[in-house]
């Protein structure tokens, strides 16, 4: 009998959806279930499945893995040796009341437990090669930002005419230059590698007119105030013998209004070979006015990002644009080795492109890390067909929003943090760019207004969170900055200009996050919204990490004979006001 109401479970809170983030192949032999329902509305989950072509059944029961204020999240993990699965639910109330749950609704329970073959959820077959594959080695990854025009002169023979003087004090306007190039970043590699770093990743290095060099030139070529491919080379090498991987950021939405294509289509119009690879609208095309015109959206002559006229946005819809993106990011794999791409803008781009830009750096270095900028729910390209992960905005901006401006509640944070992880596969969670600020948001020093305490508890905040974590250049030494281009001031090489008691804290952080690593990707992680701020428990094989954040700067702990110091820093406990960090046994 199918039900259509109940007196006893909010069923219409109940959710499972087959080959999803509910329900995939986690490794070669476990797939996880997963199954939404009210907040305290069940007790008990079971699944009961099988194979189609079997008669022999198997249950097990799903472990509430997330609660939130509105739902709860149960999961559980099954091995299925023909990679055929056919399933369904049994719900249970504290009433001891249960219902099934299939793929054609939910039906009262009788005496014969057994639902009809058409009811079940069904995987039909699990491909291997369907399953989402990411790069073990950023499961342990510590990256650090560097905006490379403001990162370190290494060769001022290579700086732009009318370079400004290299002052952390200066705030930057969108035109200005002051030099940072490649030399300079290699020059501070063993400075990188004692910070604790193993992932670089560089906004864009190729030729490009602007300092930020978002609108390309030349894709083949660096940019020669930065250096050249013999000095990337050498860059990349270096890293890699300091066990730091590298990661490039590829501009394929758009072009540069100075690239030979789009000044083709400028002198030739209708008649230049290059028309298609771009959205133009009518001949000639005109730049806006300004990018500040109120009337910019109207009558565009072409397509462009954020009506930017120097930047046209490319048609990757074109076999031709296609071919030869697909070219630029295999030749900087083939020749350099480079470990990952950070996709801008990559939100804009159609999917059938990234499909085949994942299958063809793939083909070349399987563990290349893939990372696109999108800074709202991903899953349409976390599916194991495109990226592996995304810049972590949605993350970025509820942690910062807490902590940094004292906006919301610890329960809306850590509501915000669990849905997340329930977004998607947990092999994304486990390689997510996990970022507090960037080249395109304030510092964070700017947002805490100055208080340094809250800048802390951010970083140790992001720091324990499931994912990669990234420290932008500068904030090691309290580097502030609103927004672009405020964000963008050089690094504070001047000693008179650096906060050493935030470095330590930093290095610390940083060390602390290598020896807890294998906790926080192996063990369980806890959230607990208190009264005055938020606890995390990270469980790992009978021993237990605690970290309490609060805002007031001060917290009733458990066990206050286990604090640390609030200035010691050591790399096992780290206690700034409103944070405490400690390791106890079970």
């Amino acid at each position: 009998m199918r039900v259509t109401r109940s007196d006893f479970m909010e069923l219409s809170s109940i959710y499972h959806r087959p080959e999803s983030e509910f329900a995939y192949l986690y490794d070669q032999e476990h797939i996880h279930l997963r199954l939404r329902s009210k907040r305290g509305d069940l007790s008990k989950v079971r699944v009961v499945f099988q194979d189609p072509f079997l008669t022999e059944q198997e249950e097990t029961e799903l472990t509430l893995v997330v609660e939130t204020s509105i739902f709860d999240f149960w999961q559980a993990q099954v091995t299925v040796p023909h990679r055929r699965l056919m399933y369904y639910f049994v719900l249970e109330d504290s009433q001891g009341q249960t219902m099934a749950y299939g793929d054609d609704g939910f039906h009262e329970m009788g005496a014969d437990q057994d639902l009809n073959f058409d009811s079940f959820f069904r995987l039909p077959y699990l491909h291997e090669s369907e399953r989402a594959k990411v790069p073990e080695w950023v499961k342990s990854t510590v990256w650090y930002q560097i905006f490379p025009e403001r990162f370190k002169n290494g060769r001022p023979e290579l700086s732009p005419e009318q370079t400004q003087p290299w002052d952390a004090k200066i705030r930057p306007t969108s035109e200005d230059f002051f030099g940072g190039d490649l030399e300079g970043i290699i020059q501070e590699l063993d400075y990188l590698a004692d910070l604790g770093i193993t992932g670089l990743y560089l906004c864009p290095i190729f030729e490009a007119p602007t300092n930020h060099k978002y609108d390309t030139i030349d894709y083949l070529s660096v940019d020669p105030h930065f250096g050249d491919k013999e000095t990337f080379k050498r860059l990349v090498q270096g890293c890699h013998a300091r066990g730091i991987r590298v990661m490039l950021d590829a501009v394929f939405n758009h072009i540069g209004a100075h690239s030979k294509q789009w000044q083709d289509v400028r002198e030739r119009g209708a008649a230049s070979p290059y028309t298609d690879w771009f959205h133009i609208h009518k001949f000639p095309v005109v730049d806006p006015l300004t990018p500040k015109d109120i009337h910019r959206a109207q009558g565009l002559s072409y397509e462009m990002f954020a009506f930017e006229g120097r930047m046209p946005k490319l048609n990757t819809q074109n076999p031709e644009v296609q071919r030869y993106l697909l070219d630029i990011a295999s030749y900087w794999i083939r020749e350099f080795d480079i470990d990952g791409w950070r996709l801008d803008v990559a939100n804009e781009i159609d999917h059938d492109f990234w499909r085949a830009f994942a299958q063809q750096v793939r083909s070349i270095k399987p563990d290349l890390y893939i990372l696109g900028e999108i800074w709202h729910n991903s899953q349409p390209w976390l599916a194991g067909d495109q990226f592996d992960a995304v810049m972590n905005y949605l993350g970025t901006t509820q942690t910062t929003r807490y902590f940094l401006e004292h906006r919301g509640s610890a329960q809306k944070l850590v509501d915000a943090v669990l849905s997340q992880q329930m977004l998607y596969r947990r092999q994304h969670n486990e390689v997510m760019f996990n970022l507090l600020d960037s080249h395109d948001t304030w510092r964070i020093l700017s947002l805490a207004k100055g208080n340094k305490d809250r800048v802390k508890a951010a970083l140790a905040f992001n720091f324990l969170q499931l994912g990669s974590p990234c420290l932008y250049y500068g904030t090691e030494y309290g580097l502030d900055g609103d927004h672009d281009p405020g964000c963008r001031k050089v690094m504070p090489w001047d000693p008179a200009q650096q906060d050493q008691d935030m470095y330590a804290f930093v290095k610390a952080l940083i060390a602390l996050r290598h020896r807890y690593n294998d906790w926080i990707i192996q063990g369980q992680i806890d959230y607990e919204a208190l009264d005055n701020g938020v606890k995390i428990s990270l469980t790992h094989q009978g021993t237990r990490l605690v970290a309490y954040f609060n805002h007031e700067g001060s917290v009733k702990f458990d066990q206050p004979a286990k604090l640390c110091l609030a200035n010691g820093y050591q790399d096992s406990c780290l206690g700034p006001d409103g944070l405490i960090i400690y390791e106890e046994e079970i």
